[in-house]
């Protein structure tokens, strides 16, 4: 099944050349069948490269997925024009009386500020506590799992010795639960950050689950027990280029980079980037919506509870 995007919407030719399954707004509404209503907080700078690698992950499932992309209000994005913003991108304000059955929240280059420090830290907390009555299931992503981490637990985040950057092996410690059903035992995955949770407490915690941990990255797949909250430390949802374009951003800005660790073939810059972790992404993220999500959201929206679901 597709995912449904605004209409118009430049990410769409780029899917549509990839050959990802889509449809536009003006056409959903024809269908009888009523689609997964899926809001992204897209928090990175560049909007629209972010929005064509989580719609390629939503679109590989069998699920029907509407997107509303929405924005802060509190501060306006310096990297995408106003007026795409207008036109594509919705913000809290305008949506805080809807229901929705997922929310995901993206990273975002701010780990380095304390978490009050971040220009939109209140608006986002609003998001949060909004998101507990009003989304069934929510997934954050880098960044957005340790500020949620943070403000639901009080988990704080520290700052790593060099940047945590690279495609790196991960395990899987909790094999029955149905967010890492089909996982091979190893995978891999993306990180790129400069901080980490504090894992001693997210273990301590009596209400998290860790799901996945890599020996060289840490934790990496959070759940709470009950669903709701989905806590994923690295990019998943990363492109074949990502970290190669980050790195030759840092190392054009004179900042102190190694290269991505995992990531070239045979460790060389020179030679083709290996994308070991798609199948992955695509897993993770059909999982996702169909265990924490499909099998438990009501038909009617409306009638939205918080009560658990049942995974």
């Amino acid at each position: 099944m597709p995912v449904t995007i605004p209409q118009d919407l430049p990410s769409g030719a780029v899917l549509k050349e990839e050959n990802i399954f889509f449809m536009t707004s003006e056409r959903a509404i024809h269908q009888d069948i009523r689609p997964l209503q899926v809001a992204i907080l897209n928090l990175m700078p560049n909007k629209r490269k972010t929005e064509e690698q989580f719609l390629r992950l939503l679109g590989n499932t069998s699920l029907q997925v509407e997107v509303t992309f929405l924005t802060t209000a509190s501060y306006e994005s310096k990297n995408t024009p106003r007026s795409y913003l207008k036109t594509f991108y919705k913000t809290f304000r305008e949506i805080r009386e809807d229901r929705f059955d997922a929310l995901i929240v993206t990273g975002s280059p701010v780990e380095t500020l304390e978490f009050e420090d971040v220009a939109y830290w209140r608006e986002l907390e609003e998001i949060l506590d909004w998101a507990e009555k009003h989304v069934y299931s929510s997934l954050f992503v880098c960044w957005a799992a340790q500020a949620a981490l943070y403000h639901h637990y009080g988990i704080g985040k520290r700052l790593l010795p060099s940047k945590l950057f690279g495609v790196y092996d991960h395990s899987v410690r909790a094999a029955k639960h149905p967010l890492v059903r089909g996982f091979d035992d190893q995978f891999r995955a993306p990180h790129s950050r400069h901080t980490t949770i504090d894992e001693a407490a997210v273990k301590k915690n009596t209400d998290l689950l860790v799901l996945c941990e890599s020996e060289e990255a840490g934790i990496y797949l959070v759940t709470s027990k009950d669903g709701r909250k989905v806590f994923i430390t690295g990019h998943s949802e990363y492109d074949k280029q990502t970290l190669h374009d980050e790195y030759q951003r840092d190392l054009k800005a004179g900042k102190p980079i190694d290269k991505p660790k995992g990531y070239y073939r045979n460790d060389d810059e020179s030679l083709p980037v290996v994308m070991s972790w798609r199948g992955h992404a695509n897993l993770l993220f059909t999982n996702w919506l169909n265990y924490h999500v499909y099998q438990g959201t009501p038909y009617h929206l409306e009638e939205l509870e918080t009560s658990a679901p049942q995974i």
